[in-house]
Parts: structure tokens; sequence; C-alpha cells
């Protein structure tokens, strides 16, 4: 062993810090009635035990390279990460006409978010790295309602986390159904979820005894964890990497937690 490798290994275990990860993932193919979904699983390959998993759901663009990258993030902290496709391989919009084009096609079955969403979890929960008793989801815009709903409807979650995502429902919670503690992260500046529907799903949550926490990060517009949000001509959209790297930090903070509790 080279002298410089043996002294970094050696101060790694004294010092009882883990090894740097290394990442390694793949692709896996299902299919869900007749759409043919392609999703991506992350995991640090330095990890021999199982680990929790965590389903990421993504924006209305789909399975960007953007959201492969949050899954990897997911993964370097330790867990075993599958980011979703919800709406068939090689699906991934550059403008918001294709995405509208997208949910439009997904929702002309009403239940189609929800059956890729569990199909995706059962691929998750089939991966040997994964310990199937501790799985949680993130979801951003599209991914953070579609989560939220796989949560009310009694998905077995541990934790549900969701960045600016919408929070109306047309199937409120009801008192326990809902087996996940929830985290929503949003913008006050995000027209499209305003004050009065934070404001309801605060009263649905109550009502239904969720245990569940609610961030506003001020002055924060929709998209806030994407740094490509300006590059879609819509002004509703805006990056902001403060609040990014808060609302991210947050969410690790909330996985470690939940998965603690199990």
């Amino acid at each position: 062993m080279h002298p410089r490798l043996s002294l970094a290994l050696g101060a790694t275990l004294f010092l009882g810090l883990r090894p740097a990860p290394t990442i390694a993932t793949r692709t896996v193919e299902y299919t869900v009635g007749t759409t043919v979904l392609q999703s991506f699983i992350a995991w640090d390959s330095t990890v021999n035990e199982r680990r929790p998993g965590v389903l990421v759901v993504p924006e209305w663009w789909g399975l960007s390279e953007h959201m492969q990258q949050q899954a990897e993030r997911v993964a370097e902290a330790g867990y075993v990460s599958i980011a979703v496709d919800l709406f068939g391989k090689g699906k991934v919009a550059m403008h918001p006409q294709d995405a509208q084009a997208f949910v439009a096609d997904a929702m002309r079955d009403p239940q189609a978010f929800a059956a890729r969403f569990s199909a995706a979890l059962a691929q998750l929960k089939q991966d040997p790295h994964v310990d199937t008793t501790r799985i949680a989801a993130i979801g951003f815009c599209l991914g953070g309602t579609v989560a939220l709903e796989a949560a009310r409807a009694g998905a077995p979650l541990a934790g549900v986390a969701s960045f600016h995502g919408m929070l109306g429902t047309k199937t409120p919670a009801q008192p326990g159904q809902v087996k996940a503690q929830l985290l929503v992260l949003t913008g006050e500046a995000d027209p499209f979820i305003p004050a009065d529907q934070v404001e309801a799903f605060k009263k649905e949550m109550h009502a239904a005894g969720v245990h569940f926490d609610v961030i506003v990060y001020p002055g924060a517009k929709h998209g806030f964890t994407n740094p490509d949000a300006a590059t879609y001509g819509m002004p509703a959209l805006a990056y902001d990497p403060d609040v990014a790297r808060q609302s991210w930090a947050t969410m690790l903070d909330f996985l470690k937690k939940v998965f603690a509790s199990r």
C-alpha cells in the first residue's frame, strides 16, 4: 500500500471517520400499465450493511440530470436513493409546454402518479442494499405533491419531505391514515403556494393528527432548489442558493431523526 494511502486510512480508522463515499448508480426499467419507466438508483458502495431507502420524486420537468444529481447527494448522505420516473422512459422536458403535456398525459389516468410512485417504491425495496423497514420520500415541486399524496393515502413511509410542492388536495388526510412524519419546505414568495394554502395544509394535518412541520423561507420563489429555475422563462421561478442549502440541511436532519425513531 502506498505510504500516503496507508496514513490516510490509518487516520480515518483512528478518528472513527467514515471513508469518503463512492457512489454507484444503475437504472432500473419496469412497466406500469402500458408505460415503460426507467428510474435511477444510487448508493454508497463503501457501505456493506443495509441502509434506509429514499425515493427522490422529481419536478414536472421529469427525471432530469439535476434530479439524478439530487439522488446521488442523498446517497452521499448514507442512504440508497431512487430518482423516480413519473412520465416514461426518456421523457425530460426542456420547456414549460412540454412539462404541461407530460403532466396532462399522465393525468388521463387519475391514479397514474400514485401507481408510478408505488412501483418505484417496490423497485427500491427490491434493492439488496436497502433496509425495507426504513423508507422515506422527498419530492420537488410536482414530486413534492406526489409524495404528500402518497403519505395521505397511507403509504408505508417513515417520512416525507416536500420542497416547493403544492399542498392542496382532493383527498384530505384522515385520522390514523398517515404513517409518515411530514416536512414541508416552501417559499414565502411562491405564487403557486400562497399563504392560505399553507394554512389550509396545517389545519388538515392538525385535524388528522399528523406529526408535521412547515418551514416558510422569506422571499423564496417557486423552484428555489433548482439552479436552472431562471432559464425557463417563468417569473414565478427563481433559484435561491442560500435557501437551497438551508432546506437541504433541514431535510437531511429530518431524515436522520425519522429513521432513528424506527
